[in-house]
């Protein structure tokens, strides 16, 4: 396994040089890391560029380099699978500026931001993959669906599930005064009850047991004698209404 050990220390300065720019400085939407015990590898998350079928996904790569780094170009390959013509089932990736088109002066920021600019434009005419090249040029939709598939499967973004359930949110939340004397009814539940009611003719006494199931139990008798009487839409004959009243007082 390489080590910094085996790198020459002029490598090791240039290296860290440029990864204190990254640091600094980053690509857009590329997150670069090393193993401050390996600087031969160098990690990097790419985000799906957006109008792409890559587009919601992360995608890991790897650079490895050689000792006589940047005379050399260094090796690219995608730890994460997926459906492009340029970059093989194996992960290898095939791009000039790590072949042919190399030059010392680029560096690992120039490296990326290609990598990333082939995500959006590839190359079939130099596939890696033939048959992601072949379905490139000759049926885009079928490549675009594979493309999406893959990356909804390999490399979709985790989703931030909530540790607290609502109705826990509600009642860690609530002060001494917010608690109600009875369960918590949700409200799409009470509207369809009501609903339901409204057609068989109840509405008026359901409507009145929703507004007394939703009172806090922290008011007073009077204040619920003032709602009561102030309430002309709902009226109830005076027996039911003073036994609802003698109810409350109990509370």
């Amino acid at each position: 396994m390489a080590t910094n050990e085996n790198l020459p220390p002029r490598v090791i300065k240039e290296l860290a040089r440029e990864l204190k720019s990254l640091d600094e400085s980053p690509p857009e939407d590329i997150r670069v890391s090393v193993n401050e015990d390996n600087f031969s590898t160098i990690f990097a998350d790419i985000d799906g560029p957006p109008g792409t079928p890559y587009e919601g996904g992360i995608f890991r790569m790897k650079l490895v380099l050689s000792q006589d780094f940047p005379q050399t170009p260094p090796k690219g390959y995608f730890m994460t699978k997926i459906f492009h013509p340029n970059i093989a089932k194996n992960g290898e990736i095939c791009v000039n500026t790590l072949k042919k088109d190399w030059k010392p002066t680029l560096g690992l920021r120039h490296v990326l931001l290609v990598v990333r600019c082939l995500l959006i434009e590839p190359f079939p005419e130099s596939a890696l993959n033939e048959e992601a090249g072949k379905m490139l040029m000759e049926d885009y939709e079928g490549y675009a669906k594979h493309a999406k598939l893959m990356t909804s499967i390999h490399a979709s973004k985790p989703k931030v599930k909530s540790k607290v359930a609502i109705g826990e949110s509600t009642a860690i939340n609530a002060g001494p005064g917010d608690c109600l004397s009875t369960p918590i009814i949700p409200l799409a539940n009470n509207m369809h009850h009501r609903d339901n009611n409204l057609d068989s003719g109840a509405a008026t006494t359901t409507n009145m047991e929703i507004h007394l199931l939703n009172t806090p139990a922290t008011l007073s008798p009077k204040r619920i004698d003032s709602d009561l009487s102030s309430s002309t839409k709902l009226p109830l004959d005076k027996k039911k209404l003073e036994a609802r009243k003698k109810s409350l007082k109990r509370l």
